[in-house]
């Protein structure tokens, strides 16, 4: 419809197959990780370099399809050797949702100040869509995987304020983690809060009650928002 109207168009895309499949008139195919079409955060000048080319095709003649590969990884995408993990917790999985809670409350606070700092720094924060304090994150989450439906007044249904708690959840230790010293790579943050915090075996736990919740809108978000596929369990 744009194109008709004389208005050209170009489609940053990070799934091949879709840019295939869709065949827009212009598109660059980015193999970055989902979320990140212009590479890691806060590298302007390779961002830079994905936008111009991907604005390049404007001056291409030679369509109706023209697809081009991005042919370089984002360089913040491979391991920072120097950072370290503000925590890592290797004890075993709670009992209880009320036990989940505490550790994962627990494991918050040690968080916080970090947290705060970045904050701070960046002069805000990605964290605010459940429309709740962190303070109440945990038992929000236990209150689901112990078979309840809790809401809040924001967001018109349980499943909608459980999906952007762990939204928020997940931005507060990303923030944190970066809030110090040489900043993580998008692969190292992921393998840290999935495997080595407690919030991040929590999701993993809850997705997997929420599985067999009898309320059909939590299981679709469930099994679509929760936890990236390659962090599933086996």
């Amino acid at each position: 419809m744009l194109e008709s109207r004389g208005l050209p168009t170009v489609v940053i895309g990070l799934v091949r197959p879709h840019l295939e499949a869709v065949r827009p008139p212009r598109a660059v195919f980015v193999p970055f990780q989902l979320g990140r079409p212009l590479g890691e955060p806060a590298d302007a000048p390779f961002q830079r370099r994905v936008l111009m080319q991907a604005l390049g095709l404007l001056e291409r003649r030679d369509g109706p399809v023209i697809l081009e590969d991005f042919s370089d990884d984002a360089p913040g995408a491979r391991d920072q050797a120097g950072w370290t993990p503000p925590v890592a917790n290797g004890a075993a999985d709670p009992a209880t949702p009320q036990d989940w809670a505490a550790f994962l409350a627990r494991e918050m606070a040690l968080l916080r100040p970090a947290w705060e700092q970045a904050r701070r720094r960046s002069r805000g924060s990605t964290v605010g869509v459940s429309a709740q304090p962190p303070e109440d994150w945990p038992g929000f989450m236990a209150g689901f995987m112990a078979g309840e439906l809790p809401s809040v007044a924001a967001h018109a249904t349980p499943a909608l304020a459980l999906r952007f708690l762990l939204d928020d959840l997940k931005a507060f230790y990303g923030e944190a983690a970066q809030a110090n010293g040489p900043a993580p790579s998008s692969g190292q943050l992921d393998r840290w809060f999935w495997r080595q915090t407690i919030a991040g075996r929590f999701v993993i736990a809850l997705r997997a009650t929420c599985l067999h919740a009898t309320n059909n809108a939590l299981r679709t978000v469930a099994g679509r928002f929760f936890v990236p596929r390659p962090y599933l369990p086996d």
